[in-house]
């Protein structure tokens, strides 16, 4: 099972008003468990299990993300206003990193140029480094997390001015 299978498996939970589901295969074993019906999944258990080997008893555990409020107001003037800009979104669950070690310069910056296929971050997700690539050409315009911040699948990371 890989990671997209897991993201979609944790959505169709959350739509399902389940609260805990626990799906045990040879190799290893997940425990989705929500707060409330119809929310994201708010602890995520991946265990993998050596088949020849009895499985331990401690589970990984990621910890929640919780959402700031928004105000109605700014937020509609800043859609509109970004409404020009494509949007370069997570397309995983994890701790997104901005450089490519604590020592070196960011990918990008604001005011960046950057191609499609350029790297613009590196998102930890089950101990693997997955590098994000942009899906446009354009100038970074603004950056909307900061580094070593946890990021959900599908948050907007970039605005990106394509002209």
């Amino acid at each position: 099972m890989d990671i997209r299978e897991i993201q979609n498996l944790i959505k169709f939970v959350a739509k399902s008003g389940a609260t805990e589901v626990k799906l045990e295969m040879d190799d290893f074993k997940i425990t989705i468990k929500t707060t409330e019906a119809g929310t994201e999944a708010a602890t995520t258990y991946v265990q993998h299990v050596p088949v020849s080997q009895p499985a331990p008893q401690a589970v990984p555990q990621q910890a929640p993300v919780a959402a700031a409020p928004a105000a109605a107001a700014p937020a509609a003037a800043a859609t509109e206003e970004d409404s020009k800009y494509v949007t370069v979104k997570s397309p995983i669950i994890g701790t997104l990193y901005r450089k490519p070690s604590p020592d070196k310069a960011p990918f990008v910056e604001v005011g960046s140029t950057i191609s499609k296929g350029d790297v613009v971050c590196v998102i930890e997700a089950m101990k693997l480094f997955n590098e994000i690539e942009s899906e446009v050409s354009g100038k970074i315009v603004k950056v909307l997390v900061d580094d070593a911040s946890p990021v959900e699948f599908d948050q907007p990371l970039f605005l990106v001015d394509p002209s």
